[in-house]
């Protein structure tokens, strides 16, 4: 359902845009039926002072091409009037893009019947198709570990088979792995505009989470997480230059990424009208749809929207701050305290509806849950998209993460022993370097953790790593590209990345790579019965 409220917004905003677009499109065939001018006055009326001679180039052609009965001039590519190519009428591809990350400009060169119903349909149809195989795949295969009784993340094994597939088929048939990715090309970007949202439920139910947590040990968890940040840049940074140094591989471009754009005016006007009447139904009639989770879920996955498009919009120095993850989750939160307090039901027993953990009775938050695992099987195609990068840089890539990732997990598990945090404490932040998704995954081998204490320190760790990552590493004295790319990812994840890729864009296809494989490598060795008893009985 939340999938297809984003997708219906998003979708109706690109019709919108290419609507706005169509005065634009026809104002330049009517341009083409208005008389001559005198290319010295401007004047329209002939006069002797000025040799009126007809008009050349485009306006002459497109008006015999309009006499002979013959449009095609205007549906396809053209010469302009200094003779250089005009712009090609949007490939289904692009369109499709613009479909799930919408632009905030028309197509001046549309044409009515590519404006028209049916491409917005098409597009819709193949974004629902490509997701759902995605979201089934993952429900499928979690099903499957459960009946076998197999403790290895399923979602990590479904992105395993994805790239596998894409390996093989772009060795034999290279068009193959093409269509391929083309084909999954929506759901991927569907993912990535929303991505942080995936996050946020844990961070949502923090309150009840923290509430049996002693101030001495949140101290102690947040020197743990500082400090560690700190050691596991330089141990990656460190890394990466050593090896770097040894193989001298040369530093080459890396292929553009898809970014998504910003939200629009449009969405956060309809989201905020799904705000206020899901708000006003619950608030009226709280079991309207048969449960109180599921009356409250509209406005709070509301909430959660429109916290994160407002966070997304703030400067970039206050998202350093106030990230829109955290923006996001504190509307849901204030939400829940506002719905709370009007309804005399209280925090907690709204917060208990956001995340009920029951299939059959689901929350905003459960829903918003559901997509994880997606969420990892996508990762496959970004591996796919960079595997010339890492295949050229592998020593550095892999030689970084294995001892970044293996450092991280121990180092906190030491240091949480020798200050004395609870052995359930310092399991629940093991994962504090590694992005969400894969965090919960990890600490999901464990038992009695707190997983809403590790998203909570995983966002900690990143927020920390947005301020003072590029600081730190010029004391560190890291100044390869590579070497700063994996370091901040190694160290930092997904916010640490963003922070670091906004002014220094030729470490980003680093931090890309080792943002994904650093919780690839830490969820494998953790799958490891060996591994998992040795952190438990290092901890306490």
């Amino acid at each position: 359902m939340a999938a297809t409220a984003m997708i219906g917004l998003a979708t109706l905003r690109c019709h919108h845009h290419r609507l706005s677009a169509r005065p634009r499109a026809t104002s330049a065939v009517r341009s083409c039926t208005l008389p001559p001018r005198c290319r010295r006055c401007g004047s329209v009326t002939p006069h002797s002072s000025c040799a009126a001679s007809p008009p050349r180039g485009r306006p002459a052609a497109a008006l015999s091409r309009i006499a002979a009965g013959n449009t095609a001039g205007f549906m396809g590519p053209s010469k302009s009037d200094n003779g250089t190519a005009a712009l090609p009428r949007s490939s289904s591809s692009d369109f499709r893009r613009r479909l799930i990350v919408p632009n905030s400009t028309g197509n001046a060169s549309a044409t009515p019947g590519s404006s028209g119903l049916l491409p917005t349909i098409l597009g819709v149809a193949h974004l629902l198709v490509s997701l759902g195989i995605v979201v089934a795949t993952d429900k499928f295969l979690k099903q499957a570990f459960v009946a076998a009784s197999i403790k290895f993340p399923s979602a990590l094994f479904g992105m395993f088979c994805v790239f596998s597939v894409l390996v093989v088929f772009d060795a034999f048939v290279p068009a193959l792995a093409k269509g391929f990715m083309d084909f999954f090309e929506p759901a991927t970007l569907f993912i990535q505009r929303w991505l942080p949202l995936f996050y946020v439920p844990s961070l949502v139910v923090l309150p009840l989470a923290v509430r049996d947590v002693p101030a001495a040990s949140g101290l102690k968890i947040f020197a743990i997480t500082f400090g560690g940040w700190f050691a596991s840049l330089a141990v990656a940074g460190y890394t990466a230059l050593a090896v770097r140094k040894l193989v001298k591989t040369q530093l080459i471009p890396a292929e553009p990424m898809s970014k998504p754009s910003p939200f629009s005016t449009f969405e956060t006007w309809a989201w905020g009208a799904i705000f206020v009447a899901s708000f006003g139904v619950a608030y009226f009639n709280p079991t309207a749809l048969g449960t109180t989770a599921r009356t409250c879920l509209p406005f709070l996955l509301a909430a959660n929207v429109l916290g994160y498009m407002v966070g997304s919009g703030l400067p970039a120095g206050v998202k350093k701050v106030l990230h829109p993850i955290i923006s996001c989750a504190l509307s849901a939160d204030l939400a829940a305290v506002a719905y709370g307090y009007l309804s005399g039901s209280g925090l907690d027993a709204v917060l208990g509806d956001y995340f009920t953990k029951a299939p059959s009775n689901p929350g905003a938050g459960d829903v918003l849950m559901g997509f994880l695992g997606s969420v990892i099987i996508s990762f496959a195609f970004s591996m796919f998209k960079a595997r010339k990068l890492v295949k050229r840089h592998a020593a550095e890539i892999f030689t970084s993460i294995a001892l970044a990732s293996t450092f991280s997990l121990y180092s906190t598990a030491i240091i949480g022993r020798l200050i004395g945090l609870e052995p359930s404490l310092t399991i629940s932040i093991l994962p504090r370097c590694i992005t969400v998704a894969l965090a919960l995954s990890i600490v999901s081998f464990f038992e009695g953790v707190n997983s809403s204490l590790t998203a909570a320190v995983v966002v900690l760790t990143g927020l920390i790593g947005a301020n003072f990552v590029q600081a730190a590493m010029d004391k560190l004295g890291l100044k390869d590209p590579i070497a700063r790319g994996i370091g901040t990812a190694s160290s930092a994840h997904g916010l640490g990345t963003a922070a670091l890729s906004a002014k220094e864009p030729e470490a980003l296809p680093f931090c890309a790579i080792a943002y994904g494989l650093t919780g690839i490598f830490g969820s494998l060795i953790c799958s490891v019965p060996a591994v998992r008893q040795s952190l438990i009985f290092i901890a306490g």
